[in-house]
């Protein structure tokens, strides 16, 4: 018998899942284990493994999203009937046509070509030619008027120049000046104009958790900031000393993740979450460390961070990092945090203020390192300077503790022997 698939729940917040990509098409065969399909959640792209053996019966439409729990795939055997399966998964697709094609296919048998009620998005022929029409099939057309684009611009790759959903997605990301049909002399005795244009882009699962979060931590956490400026010039030179001998680089990012380990190991306070009835002062310390990827920021986190050496943030840094970038982080490797950084320094920023890391009560924004003029024993010398800017919840951190928090990690970055001790 024919085997549902549900939408896994991946994160402890997903609560839909898109599919990013599939690997294996309707007929295919499918051993537990091989790679069925990429999953787009609300933190990562994730692959997601086959739980069963057989072939693909059944797949949601690419691209659209799934609820948890909702209907993801169907594994069987050839030819099975998986009607009542669909029927009653509570999986119907919406803005689907009423009927569609489920295309069942194996090396032992021919292609098996069934009408059911609503199931899948499956590319159908193309009209035929001669008949006047625009030949696209129904998903093509069906994303390009999601997207605002007018079809007949889009050239088709299809079989005889038909539109299939790939020449949609290519169109999309064509520059503007590109898609515009070739222009008509211009009378120079006419006044300039241009053309209006603009492009929709469906947000991400990650996107739309982002901007959850941080419209709740903004509008709900009274947030107050503290600047903070620090002369980095011993943290320069204790740092390329310590590259001498670091099996791996150490940055200036990581002497701040160390320094504020230790600086929270003084403060517990500010190592602390609200949480409505009462506040929770965290005993052990997991720094969340803010990464750019394509679609956002994500915040992988450096567990018992007061605990390891500076070689040792420096490596555990670069990994999360990379994962990040390939969209490899597991849920895990992005929870827990009691306290994050966020670091514009290596773009050229000044200073900045950052929003609130739920379920933290602070979180740091840690500027650029600049050499500027600064009278120093009634000298002026060139120092290299380096802003910091502490986000408090007032609830949990007030100002005085703050400041006091920030006297120390001052205190353990301008003199780093310190982090040593």
């Amino acid at each position: 018998m024919a085997e549902v698939i549900n939408m896994p729940l991946m994160s402890d917040t997903m609560t839909e899942g898109v599919i990013a990509a599939w690997h294996k098409n309707i007929g295919d065969k499918v051993s537990s284990g091989d790679l069925l399909a990429e999953i787009e959640t609300d933190k990562a792209t994730m692959e997601f493994e086959s739980p069963a053996n057989g072939v693909l019966l059944y797949r949601a439409p690419e691209g659209e999203a799934v609820k948890v729990n909702a209907v993801l795939a169907i594994i069987g055997k050839a030819g099975e009937d998986i009607r009542a399966l669909l029927n009653s998964g509570g999986s119907e697709p919406e803005k689907k046509s009423p009927t569609t094609e489920v295309v069942q296919k194996t090396n032992e048998q021919p292609v098996i070509q069934e009408t059911m009620p609503v199931t899948a998005i499956v590319e159908t022929p193309a009209t035929e030619a001669g008949d006047g029409r625009l030949k696209a099939s129904p998903l093509a057309k069906s994303l390009a008027k999601q997207n605002n684009i007018d079809i007949s611009l889009v050239k088709g790759s299809g079989e005889d120049g038909r539109i299939i959903k790939r020449d949609i997605e290519a169109f999309i990301q064509t520059p503007a000046e590109q898609k515009q049909p070739e222009p008509e002399t211009i009378d120079k005795t006419l006044a300039f104009s241009g053309t209006e244009s603009f492009q929709d882009v469906r947000v991400s699962q990650m996107r739309k958790t982002i901007a959850r979060r941080l419209a709740e931590s903004k509008f709900s956490a009274p947030h107050f900031y503290l600047t903070m400026e620090l002369t980095m010039d011993k943290a320069m030179a204790a740092r390329s000393s310590m590259n001498e001998f670091s099996p791996v680089k150490i940055s200036f990012n990581d002497l701040i993740v160390k320094a504020v380990s230790m600086a929270l190991r003084q403060h517990p306070a500010v190592n602390s979450s609200w949480m409505g009835d009462f506040i929770r002062f965290n005993q052990h310390i997991h720094i969340g460390v803010a990464v750019a990827v394509d679609e956002g920021l994500l915040v992988p986190v450096l567990r018992f961070a007061d605990n390891k050496s500076l070689s040792q943030i420096a490596a555990e840094t670069k990994d999360l990092a990379q994962k990040a970038q390939n969209k490899k982080l597991a849920p895990a490797d992005m929870q827990g945090n009691t306290f994050t950084i966020s670091n514009l320094g290596m773009f050229d920023i000044d200073e900045f203020t950052a929003i609130i890391n739920p379920p933290d009560a602070c979180i740091l924004a840690v500027g650029k390192i600049a050499a500027v003029p600064a009278v120093v024993n009634n000298e002026i010398k060139v120092v290299n300077k380096m802003k910091i800017t502490l986000s408090c919840d007032h609830r949990v951190v007030d100002g005085v503790t703050g400041a006091k928090f920030l006297q120390t990690l001052k205190g353990l970055l301008e003199d780093p022997i310190r982090l040593l001790v």
